[in-house]
Order: C-alpha cells, then structure tokens, then sequence
C-alpha cells in the first residue's frame, strides 16, 4: 500500500498528468494531450528509476487509455520481445534483438499490432492482406488486394506508429500458407512521412467523450510494399531464398500469443473497472441511509463481490500465463490450448455491463462527464469485442468443455481446469450435504456443489447437441437456451 500511495501522490502532485479537462478537450487537442502525458511518464520512469511494479501503478493511476498500453506496454515487452524471442527461430533471434529491441525501448519507433481488418475482426483465417515472396529480390510483397484487407482499428497507427507487427496470408510458389507475422516499417524515420506503397489514417472519433478518443486507432492499405525476407517472423515457419516453404513443429496456436496475454490483461483489469464504478457511486450520491435499502444492496453488492473474484482469478490467470510461457520456452506445449480456453472464457465472463448499472444507482449524478462514470464506461464497453466477441469465445469455451467431456469415456483423465471432470461417476450422483446456512462457509462444500453443477451442464449440453438434426443447430441450441 505503501508503494501505491506513493504512486498516487506523484501523479497527483504532477501538473502534467490532470485529467479534470479530459472531457472538454477538443479530439486533436485530447491526442496531443495524451501524447504528451505517456512522453512525460516515460521521462519519470526512468529519472526515478521506477521498478516495474511502480511503473505498472504510474500507468494505472494516469488512466489514460492510448499509448502507454499499445507501445509502452505492448510493443516492446509483447510484441517485440514475445514474437522475436519465442516465435523466431534460434539462429535469428539475436540478429533480429539487436536490430528492433533497442530501438523500440529507446522510442526510436513506435509499433503497433496489425492483424484487424475492415472486414475480419476475430476471424484470424479470414484475413486478406497478403505476403508473396519474390526470390529474385528475396523479398515479400504485402499488398491490399481488396478494400476490405485494410487494417483497421489498431491503436497507434492513424498518427504515431513508424512500424507494425502485420499479419498476412504468406505466398511462395504461387501456394497460400496462411496466416504469418511481418515486421513492417510504415514511415520514414526522418520526417515521420507515410513510406511510398503506404498508405494511413485516423478512422475517426469513437463513443463517448475524452475515452477512446485519446487515441489515434488508424487505418492501413499496401501497395506492393517490398519487405527484406528476414522480416518475417519465423518461430513457426521461414521461407528459403529459393522460395521454399519451411514448416516446424511448434503449434500454430503460438500465432496468437499475444491476443491471449491481452486477453488476460482484459480480465485483470476487470476488477480495477468495476471497484472504480463502485466507488464512484458511492462518492456521487449514497448516504449511510441509502445505502441500508435493500434494494441498493441487491444491486451493488453483487458487483462488490465479483469485483473481488475478478481480482483472484485475475492474479491466477497472470501466473497461469507466465507458467504457459516459461513451458513454451522450453517446447512443452500441452498447457497451451487450456490458457486459451481459460482466457477466452474469463474475458467472456468477467467484460459486462457492472458500470451501467451503477451509473443508474446513481441517478441524474451518474449521467454527468464530471462523475467519471460516462468515460470509464465509454473506456470499458470496447472489451465486450475486442480481442475476441463474447458470443464467439464463449462458444469457444463450450468447444473445449465438449471435447473434454467426450474424451472421458475413453479414460483419459483431464489436467489443470478441467481435472474435476475426471470424477464424473460421483459427481453426477453425489447430493448436497449442506443443511444450515453455516455449511456454507465450508470452502469444501462449495467447491463440490459448483464441480457437480459445472459437469452436469456440460454433460447435459453435450447429449443436447448430439441429439440435434446437425451440428449448427445444436450449437445455436446451446447458446440460445444456455446450456453450458
């Protein structure tokens, strides 16, 4: 606590960082602002020589959604440092260190993650940007062969960025690979001029006032643009300068290494956005009285309580993903596909709508830009899409929870999350013991009530979905009457 006072004082001592005058700020004037707030923290970060933790509580206490995340945060310790030391093969990771990592820490260049496009959000495979190689240049060619390939919405990229990690369907030998990573330069380093073969823009303002606003989410179309060949990021594959196609081992599933760490960051931040909303209704307008209503607290109290599991399962998703990424290192993928299912299904789970219900307990006070409550909400709604709509990795989370229970009459015992699964015969049987209301503090008896309860839908969703005409309706069955 004492490191987290002293992080708040500094930001509120600090004239640079007010944030009273975010909502009346004109957007140019709200981007410049921001610009200039992640620059000066960055400067006090390393003059105080912060250490991670309290440079971690200095971003939290700004609350400035833009670029302290998208390149403070993501860009050199997720994009950077995530794809060239894990996604690249050995023999390249050095090399490709000592070009992009020192420059990236310095500011030198700003990246972004390019993977959205104007018509494929979260369909990864739908992607159109492509990437030929041409051996008689050993280069690739990133192109936009259609409107609709266009990258959009990526932070950063309307005005600041100067390189991005762009994903493309990879071309050899008039042969389609799929979906890869390209390290892209997309401005000049000298005026900061879009390069020739480039072309990029702001897509405009977004929902609510200051936000989302803040930040310059952009728009990105190639024209034949010619990348060195050794740009691509080859942990998962490379290509030869005689245009051969080299596939390794490693599962595809490590192309998304970053969208399920952010997805975990979404979760843990689940619990700072409902707490924030919490307080805020209770600063607006709640006295000792109005708070005794029971209609108040039926309300409210829920969302206390979710707040403080968001806060539990958000530190355990932290140490799930660090033990998936220390086992990646070491090329044992088998905990891989349950961090994505756990990512998925908690970002699903814990992205709802806490802030507009207390904005409503708040009366008139909650509608009013000065209560903090419209732009938290307008900074949060975004999470019910990014990253994955909700509908599609619950459905996703469903996935997982089938195929797991299928494989139990086989005899294979699930691991991790799912181990409970593995005590199906009880499980499916056993009663509640509980008789008073005391029997609930029993952490025991309240485990055993949601395994039973857990597997037994699960079970009955997977006899529902055999059950259907095909597939797809018993998949829209179980969504629509939630059956899982």
């Amino acid at each position: 606590m004492k490191v987290a006072d002293r992080m708040a004082r500094l930001v509120a001592s600090d004239p640079v960082f007010r944030k009273d005058n975010r909502t009346m700020l004109p957007r140019t004037e709200l981007f410049k602002d921001t610009l200039k707030k992640a620059a000066h923290a960055w400067k006090r970060i390393v003059e105080l020589r912060l250490t991670e933790e309290e440079a971690n509580l200095l971003r939290l206490y700004m609350d400035q959604p833009g670029y302290v995340d998208l390149h403070w945060v993501r860009i050199p310790t997720i994009l950077y440092s995530l794809y060239i030391l894990i996604y690249n093969i050995e023999a390249i990771v050095k090399e490709q260190q000592k070009k992009w990592l020192p420059l990236a820490y310095k500011f030198q260049i700003i990246g972004f993650y390019a993977q959205t496009e104007l018509g494929h959000g979260s369909n990864v495979q739908g992607l159109e940007t492509t990437a030929t190689f041409d051996p008689k240049t050993d280069e690739f060619v990133i192109h936009s062969p259609t409107l609709t390939s266009g990258k959009w919405w990526p932070g950063g990229l309307g005005k600041a960025s100067t390189h991005a990690i762009v994903h493309a369907r990879l071309i050899t030998e008039g042969k389609d690979y799929g979906i890869h990573g390209f390290i892209v330069q997309l401005r000049s380093l000298e005026d900061h001029s879009p390069l020739p073969s480039v072309t990029l823009g702001d897509i405009g303002g977004k929902f609510g006032s200051g936000a989302y606003n803040s930040m310059d989410n952009g728009v990105l179309q190639f024209d034949h643009l010619h990348i060195p060949r050794d740009q691509m990021l080859m942990r998962l594959s490379q290509v030869t300068k005689e245009e051969k196609y080299v596939h390794s081992d490693v599962p595809k599933q490590l192309l998304y290494g970053t969208m399920v760490y952010v997805r975990q960051t979404i979760v843990a931040d689940a619990s700072k956005a409902v707490t924030c909303c919490l307080y805020c209704c209770k600063v607006q307008c709640y006295s000792k009285a109005v708070l005794n209503y029971k209609t108040q607290q039926s309300r409210l109290f829920p969302l206390l309580a979710s707040a403080y599991a968001f806060r539990f399962v958000g530190e355990w998703l932290k140490w799930l993903y660090t033990d998936v990424t220390h086992k990646l290192e070491a090329k044992d993928f088998s905990t891989l596909q349950e961090a994505h299912a756990c990512t998925a299904g908690l970002k699903a789970v814990t992205t709802f709508d806490a802030i507009e219900e207390c904005q409503k307990l708040c009366g008139g006070h909650g509608y009013l830009n000065s209560s903090g409550l419209p732009e938290l909400f307008a900074v949060y709604v975004p999470a019910c899409t990014y990253e994955g709509d909700n509908v599609v990795l619950l459905l996703q989370i469903a996935r997982f929870l089938m195929k797991t229970v299928s494989q139990l009459a086989s005899g294979k015992q699930p691991v991790g999350t799912t181990a409970y699964m593995g005590n199906i015969q009880y499980l499916m049987q056993c009663k509640c013991g509980v008789t008073t209301a005391e029997d609930w503090l029993n952490p025991a008896a309240i485990k055993e009530v949601f395994e039973a309860r857990a597997l037994r839908m699960a079970v009955n969703c997977a006899h529902n979905i055999s059950k259907a005409p095909s597939q797809e309706e018993g998949w829209y069955y179980a969504y629509e009457f939630k059956a899982f």
